[in-house]
């Protein structure tokens, strides 16, 4: 006899045996499992040094910047040195010709200790000269004076003081040097 449960029963079970094997079809294999971890793998892998690279580039692009910015003030900070060590040389000739004519500088020699301390407070400090040997770096010679006595290119006078700040020179020492015959 026929028996309608039965066979209701029968096709669900050839739907399901069916639904398992398309599914066993369908997964992949540890081959296709072993080449997509290793293509998730090398992603990673370049995705780290683009990453490193990156963090490398802004570390550098931080640094040039930073230093940029410092020259930038540096510069400036030494334009107005240069103008302000004018004044200065001013204020000396001055004192001089004031002591000179017995007028008393004791305000102008007041001033000029200030200024001093000033230049000090923030790192300029006069480049010594005399007796030293000519260093183009420090010094512009800008005349020459014939002397047997002397080693080549001494120092032999200051006709204008050099100052340095931070290392740098911001206006060279004027001297006269010596040249043997």
């Amino acid at each position: 006899m026929y028996n309608s449960g039965d066979n209701e029963q029968n096709i669900s079970d050839v739907d399901e045996s069916d639904r398992e094997y398309t599914e066993l079809e369908s997964r992949p294999t540890v081959e296709e499992l072993t080449h997509k971890l290793e293509e998730s793998q090398k992603l990673l892998a370049m995705s780290e040094d683009k990453l490193k690279r990156s963090l490398a580039d802004f570390l550098n692009l931080e640094k040039k910047t930073r230093h940029d910015i410092e020259n930038g003030i540096n510069d400036k900070l030494d334009k107005f040195m240069l103008k302000f060590l004018t004044i200065y040389d001013d204020l000396t000739r001055a004192k001089d010709i004031l002591i000179k004519e017995n007028v008393n500088a004791q305000g102008l020699d007041s001033i000029l200790k200030n200024i001093d301390s000033l230049l000090t407070e923030y790192g300029v400090s006069p480049i010594s000269a005399l007796g030293e040997i000519f260093d183009p770096n420090l010094h512009e010679a800008i005349s020459v004076v014939i002397d047997e006595s002397l080693d080549e290119n001494t120092i032999t006078k200051e006709i204008r003081k050099g100052y340095i700040s931070h290392k740098r020179t911001i206006r060279p020492t004027l001297v006269e040097i010596s040249k043997k015959q």
